[in-house]
């Protein structure tokens, strides 16, 4: 094979012909070893159809790799081949890891704060309906997509997909044992078309929504779907795995031990070790994240104030993908008010953690943007945005809180640093304090102050005060306060929703 040329973590691929008889997809294994001087990769392969076997390889380093076949079917067997990796175009900073324990990073070091969106269906819908999703993607500002690879069976969600997922069989159902090329060449396809974007794409690898027996396989029929998406698109850098929505509504027919089998078989076959994370559907049935094979605490719950007690508890980054949607359906966990998800997501974010956001705005034809993706027609999205450009442009290391859990003001208002402190947050929420100075600097130094209003999205330039001296409280014989906390205190306007931007004069 000719000498192919790539840039450092985009998709190298080679295709072998081979045999198309019987069912290849149970019926032949094989894999190859990528090799740069003395490191060795393993890459597992896959059946795409019509007699065609694909192998897929990401390199993360610069240079000359080689790579030879291994395969009991000696069509595929022995097959080698040369690529040079080049340096990576600009906008691609490689896949995501954990970083700063609670925080991520992209592998070339630049920071990755979270500003995630859920369109659970989109790729099921009609292909125009998909195009306007990633025209709309656009000109949001998501980074992250949380997205199934089964169509779902659900309210305002219930047309059949573009795709099945599996073949038929003779008896006209679907066949768990053969996959349906053309829908993963699909699915695929706009992992990559999210990828151009810059939007890492959430893949939820199981729910409960389904009337097509998806969720009904048998243990080795999961098994061996878990093998063949790892296969398939391990390679692109923008992928993270989910290995489901609400796993817990499962747990029946695929119990904690199956669960587990299932991060194992990513480790295995996922050569890259892209993000794992598990999601729970009763906000009283989270996972057990402490476990080694998952990256990241990903978790459903609308009370965000909790944010830093799963820190603590788990003990990695904390993704509440789920603190409910802006819209108004009739179920309460999606008629949020904008101004409420706008709010979570700060309060989530001041206590160090990372949110999502979702639409639910009823519609005639359910074209609902949580469900199937096409427009936006709430006002939180622009909200988030704002949020995210104002991070990006000071946050290095990752916010972490400036309190301990319980800890006076820190249990009511959320407060939060970048590294060293140089850049604080302190997001007032519900609360309307008209000076303020707990979490403010102790220095001397010179700090820039603005106010933002975070719905109407302004920064202005704080007025500084003294810092006001409270009352000494008396709790029996323990006397707290009595003397200024900070090296100065901040005039605040008496209305809700307002924070605190602070950062040390450069």
């Amino acid at each position: 094979m000719s000498d192919a040329t790539v840039e450092k973590w985009g998709v190298f691929e080679a295709a072998f012909e081979g045999p198309a008889a019987g069912n290849p997809y149970l019926d032949v294994a094989f894999d190859a070893v990528f090799t740069q001087k003395s490191r060795d990769v393993r890459v597992p392969g896959f059946y795409d159809g019509n007699g065609t076997y694909r192998i897929r390889f990401m390199p993360d380093s610069e240079g000359e790799w080689s790579f030879k076949t291994r395969s009991k079917t000696a069509a595929l067997d022995g097959r080698t081949g040369l690529l040079t990796a080049v340096a990576p175009s600009a906008g691609n900073h490689g896949p995501v890891r954990v970083r700063n324990k609670f925080h991520f990073a992209y592998a070339d070091g630049t920071p990755f704060l979270s500003f995630g969106t859920t369109c659970y269906a989109w790729t099921h819908q009609p292909l125009e309906m998909q195009k306007q999703t990633l025209e709309t993607l656009k000109k949001a500002r998501f980074n992250k997509m949380r997205m199934g690879v089964f169509p779902k069976d659900y309210p305002y969600n219930v047309n059949e997909p573009l795709h099945a997922c599996f073949e038929s069989g003779a008896d006209g159902r679907q066949d768990f044992d053969r996959p349906n090329p053309a829908a993963f060449q699909h699915f695929e396809k706009q992992v990559a078309a999210l990828c151009d974007l810059g939007i890492e794409a959430d893949i939820i690898i199981f729910h409960p929504y389904d009337r097509w027996g998806y969720a009904d396989m048998s243990a080795a029929q999961d098994f061996r779907y878990v093998e063949y998406l790892a296969a398939r698109l391990s390679a692109y850098r923008n992928v993270w795995w989910s290995l489901a929505n609400e796993y817990d509504f499962l747990i029946d027919t695929k119990p904690m031990a199956q669960w587990d089998r299932y991060f194992h078989i990513l480790e295995e076959n996922d050569p890259y070790q892209h993000l794992r994370s598990i999601h729970n559907g009763d906000v009283t049935a989270n996972f057990d994240h402490r476990k080694p094979w998952v990256t990241h605490t990903c978790i459903q719950n609308p009370d965000v104030k909790r944010t830093q007690e799963w820190r603590d508890a788990y003990g990695k980054p904390v993704v509440n993908d789920e603190p409910e949607y802006e819209g108004d359906i009739l179920q309460s966990w999606g008629n949020l008010h904008a101004g409420e998800l706008v709010h979570r997501f700060w309060i989530t974010m001041a206590r160090g953690g990372y949110a999502g956001h979702g639409e639910t705005y009823s519609h005639p034809e359910d074209l609902i943007w949580w469900a199937k993706g096409g427009e936006l027609r709430g006002e939180a999205w622009k909200r988030i945005g704002f949020l995210r450009d104002l991070l990006e442009a000071d946050v290095k290391h990752g916010l972490e809180p400036l309190g301990i859990i319980g800890e006076w003001p820190w249990s009511r208002v959320s407060g939060a640093r970048d590294g060293d402190g140089d850049f604080r947050l302190i997001y007032f929420g519900e609360h309307q304090p008209v000076v303020w100075s707990t979490g403010l600097p102790v220095d001397g130094a010179d700090y820039d102050v603005d106010i933002i209003d975070t719905w109407e999205m302004t920064i202005t330039p704080a007025e500084k005060v003294a810092a006001p001296v409270p009352h000494p409280t008396r709790h029996g014989s323990v006397v707290r306060g009595g003397k200024p906390d900070a090296a100065f205190g901040v005039k605040i306007p008496r209305k809700p929703y307002q924070a605190l931007r602070v950062r040390r004069k450069r």
